[in-house]
């Protein structure tokens, strides 16, 4: 049996202002269908790494900031207005303190226990701490080779001292801690590694790193993803072959049990085509959850994707492709409604072969 049980995934970012927002309305309308509920990266983490170019890199002693975005807030609206540092000159060896995350996990956590103990989130949910590995972390933010690597070695221990006060201060049978793999993702697809050597090899060396202090009784999963700045992705996916070769590479490579592993699909992609690779998936007992829920064409169009996914994959949980953070907050009861419809009716959808895609359904409002 998979370790993890729920049938929908929320990938990390919630539009709400408040973990205490995040955590009452997404209990509310979606409750035990979830496995773990995200406190919504609110506040300074709102769009996914931004707070470590403002909040660790920008000011850095070792590091000038050559470029920020043109916004009001410092968040970069996409790709081609973004954060860009540099090591200063003479600068060889340097060292990163905190990074905010086992502090900002702690005051979420404490939020998450009192509304369970008020019974406003069900019994056998986990606190779900989602963070960017250590390359996705920093990577894209340094524009020179030698600099990527001088950072990374330096942020790496800095994420996992991190990881370690988050298992620390927070009992692991209430969490659940999901690495997002992006930049890993990009650089393959994009055929533009951002450090010198093979990715996979790379990639390899940093999952068994990653994982190997987390405690077992904690669930670990990971998030693969094409990029979301702009609603858009850097690199748009040909199939879900990398996704699945990345999956088999963590799974086999984590130094414990892998409980999910989440996989994007396009609100475009209902082709076999897409979903073929998905055959050579080796999970073993992680739950797969596939992102095929879009706000644009709800129920009717994610089922219509289950439909084409389950030619080639039994039984798997259900998401959206990426976090909801960026999204207009007016428009998250519809998708956490989606979400919800999907779950309800997802056990009673029947394979390809036992039904056409004219009875999938139409979409309830």
């Amino acid at each position: 049996m998979p370790h993890a049980q729920g049938d929908v995934l929320l990938i990390g970012s919630v539009p709400r202002e408040s973990a205490e927002e995040v955590f009452k309305t997404c209990a509310a309308v979606l409750g035990t269908h979830l496995q773990a509920l995200p406190d919504g990266e609110v506040g300074a983490r709102k769009s996914w790494i931004q707070c470590q170019a403002k909040l660790v890199f920008n000011g850095h002693p070792a590091l000038e900031t050559v470029r920020r975005p043109n916004s009001q807030d410092g968040l970069a609206p996409d790709y081609t207005d973004n954060w860009v540092f540099r090591l200063k000159p003479g600068i060889q060896v340097l060292e990163f303190g905190e990074l905010g995350y086992a502090r900002w996990a702690l005051e979420s956590y404490q939020v998450f226990r009192e509304l369970r103990r008020r019974n406003e989130i069900p019994p056998g949910v986990r606190f779900q701490v989602s963070l960017p590995t250590p390359l996705g972390g920093c990577a894209t933010f340094f524009d020179q080779p030698g600099d990527r690597e001088a950072v990374y070695r330096s942020y790496e221990p800095a994420m996992m001292r991190e990881v370690a006060a988050i298992c620390r201060q927070i009992p692991a049978q209430d969490l659940a801690l999901q690495w997002d793999v992006c930049v890993e993702i990009l650089e393959i697809a994009a055929n533009e590694p951002f450090l010198p050597g093979d990715p996979w090899t790379r990639a390899a060396a940093q999952f068994q790193r990653l994982t190997a202090a987390i405690p077992a009784p904690a669930m670990l999963g990971y998030h693969l993803c094409y990029g979301d700045l702009g609603h858009r992705h850097l690199v748009e996916p040909a199939n879900l072959a990398l996704s699945v070769r990345m999956a088999n590479l963590a799974i086999a490579r984590s130094q414990r049990r892998v409980d999910w592993v989440h996989m994007p699909v396009p609100i475009s992609r209902s082709d076999d085509a897409y979903f073929a690779p998905l055959k050579d998936l080796a999970s073993g007992a992680t739950r797969i959850f596939l992102g095929l829920i879009h706000l644009h064409d709800g129920v009717d169009g994610a089922l219509t994707r289950a439909q084409a996914a389950r030619g080639y994959l039994p039984a798997f949980g259900v998401a959206a492709e990426c976090g909801l953070g960026r999204r207009q907050p007016a428009t998250l009861t519809e998708l956490l409604a989606i979400h919800r419809q999907i779950a309800e009716r997802f056990a009673a959808v029947p394979r390809r072969s036992e039904i056409g895609v004219g009875e999938f359904g139409r979409r309830r409002h």
